[in-house]
């Protein structure tokens, strides 16, 4: 059995940049098992699954280790295939996931994901977070989830403090929720963030589009602003245009397919 598969650079202008992800256009879907195999193969931040179901294109999102809730950038990959290298009509795409709906539309040479807010609240585990850090926080968020806590959100005092963030990722993995997002005022941005995954096979998570439905609503609050300009300050780095709308954050970027090819697997 082979299967196509598509290799998209994410929220980037050009190769090696922005948010890696991995993309199968599917007929059925395949095991969950065979899902998680292949993700891990691939070793990239998100491996993305689509099968077309009426409508919409139903949508799963595999690290390394776990499959996650939510995933913007390999969203932002997979409509970018779709359009691009399937010929999807149309000027917006529907996606379905277990998050609730999505979508992708094209504006103006960019691709706009619709997401839904995500609201943090404070959090006491302040202590335990500062240590895994390694340095002291202005406050701590939480994103409640099914399981108790999702994602934790650390906020730093100024966008150096991020940059130069050096965790202890065996201590971010023992902390509860998925990941830890680290956010700060920006220097030429509204605002900057890291993101770090160690529990779910992703140390650091190069541009994140699904924790800007955290970030877009906190700094919308603090900034007294919709519109705004972010950066994910990590190597490979990538700008996010973001706009609150309601309880749906906008989230624009670029993409560019970077390779494709085919996966061999025996027959069952």
């Amino acid at each position: 059995m082979q299967l196509e598969f598509h290799q998209v650079d994410a929220f980037a202008d050009r190769p090696f940049a922005g948010n890696p992800a991995m993309v199968y256009r599917l007929d059925s879907w395949l095991d969950e098992t065979l899902m998680q195999q292949i993700a891990a193969e691939h070793n990239l931040a998100e491996t993305a699954f689509l099968v077309k179901k009426g409508a919409a294109w139903h949508i799963r999102w595999f690290t390394p280790t776990a499959e996650v809730p939510l995933c913007g950038h390999a969203t932002l990959a997979s409509a970018h295939v779709l359009f691009e290298q399937y010929a999807e009509p149309g000027e917006w795409i529907d996606f379905s996931c277990q998050s609730g709906a999505l979508r992708v539309s094209r504006e103006a040479g960019q691709l706009v994901l619709d997401f839904p807010v995500r609201r943090a609240a404070p959090c006491a585990l302040r202590a335990q977070v500062e240590q895994a850090l390694g340095m002291p926080l202005q406050s701590l968020l939480a994103l409640p989830g099914a399981q108790g806590i999702q994602e934790l959100l650390a906020i730093l005092p100024t966008e150096a403090a991020v940059r130069a963030c050096q965790p202890d990722f065996a201590a971010v993995a023992k902390l509860p929720g998925l990941g830890l997002l680290i956010s700060a005022p920006g220097e030429r941005h509204d605002f900057v963030s890291r993101y770090f995954a160690p529990g779910i096979g992703i140390e650091e998570d190069p541009v994140t589009g699904s924790t800007h439905c955290i970030l877009v609503p906190y700094w919308a609050e603090r900034l007294d602003k919709t519109e705004l300009r972010a950066y994910q300050c990590s190597a490979r780095g990538g700008e996010l245009r973001c706009r609150l709308e309601g309880e749906r954050v906008k989230i624009a970027g670029q993409a560019l397919l970077v390779a494709s090819g085919r996966l061999f697997l025996p027959e069952a």
